[in-house]
């Protein structure tokens, strides 16, 4: 079959013929109809995060359930399933407690070290980036990195715009990070710097929590009228605000906001998140960071 392969950090995707191993017991061999281009994997395609080369990235897919090994239960031949990023092994503590976000071992669902690598090429082992690898005709994962969708749900709609997004990426960490991580509560004020997918799920998982005030900042007009329709009560734009943290003190009325939450991964952001924030509050620095930084 046909991959869009990393075979360097810093390299253009490959169109390489790879090979696809048959299925474990647990795992599920999916047709991919369609694959959302996250903004991660841009930041995995231009920076080294320690991930073995070649890899084929790829968490936002949708497709077709074409086999399974002997022992799945989550799926059956011919389901429609999206890509799920969260590893689970479902035996541990935390796993059995409904908590498998906090998973103590997201390995197991892999292959142990003497198997047969899942995907190869030219004889050398392939990594799927997140346990999923959907850049590629057909991927094969662990059951548990699938979740069904209605049969009746477009599949280029469930990669691009709504299941992949809410089981893969955007609302799990947006919303996550403000109603699981900070847990904003009625009354709270909230400041988001960056607003893209995650970040305008950030300000509406703010919102549904009762937030008094959520201030979405970002440089690009049109993503700050987008955060107003997540639930932004007020909008800075920070190329053309001279002094954001004046400005948001003003808003909230004292000396910064009890949660601020980062969602871009610069140096400066982070700061500027740190000095938007009251005493007693708290920085969540949710933006992918480069090593060392």
């Amino acid at each position: 079959m046909k991959a869009a392969v990393l075979l360097e950090v810093g390299k253009p995707f490959e169109i390489r013929e790879v090979r696809l191993d048959a299925p474990q017991p647990h795992e599920v061999v999916v047709k991919v109809r369609a694959s959302g281009l996250c903004h991660s994997d841009l930041h995995t395609m231009k920076t080294d995060f320690g991930w073995p080369m070649p890899a084929v990235l790829g968490h936002e897919f949708a497709g077709v359930v074409e086999s399974i090994g002997g022992e799945v239960t989550a799926v059956k031949v011919g389901d429609h399933v999206v890509g799920n990023l969260i590893s689970a092994c479902g035996d541990c503590p935390d796993c059995r407690s409904g908590r498998p976000t906090r998973c103590t071992d997201p390995g197991a669902i892999r292959r142990a070290p003497g198997d047969a690598p899942r995907l190869t090429m030219d004889g050398q082992a392939v990594t799927q980036i997140g346990d999923l690898g959907g850049f590629a005709e057909k991927t094969l994962v662990h059951e548990r990195n699938l979740v069904v969708v209605d049969d009746d749900i477009a599949l280029d709609r469930a990669a691009l715009l709504g299941c992949a997004a809410l089981l893969g990426c955007a609302v799990i960490t947006g919303a996550g990070a403000a109603k699981n991580a900070a847990k904003v509560r009625f009354g709270d004020t909230v400041a988001v710097i960056g607003c893209g997918g995650v970040g305008l799920n950030v300000v509406q998982g703010a919102a549904l929590a009762g937030a008094r005030r959520v201030i979405a900042l970002d440089l690009q007009p049109a993503k700050l009228e987008l955060a107003r329709t997540f639930g932004a009560t007020d909008v800075i734009n920070s190329g053309e605000e001279k002094d954001v943290v004046g400005r948001v003190r003003e808003i909230v009325g004292k000396g910064g906001v009890d949660h601020v939450f980062e969602v871009i991964g610069l140096p400066q952001t982070v700061r500027q998140a740190i000095d938007l924030t009251d005493v007693g509050g708290a920085a969540y620095v949710i933006g992918k960071m480069k090593p060392g930084t």
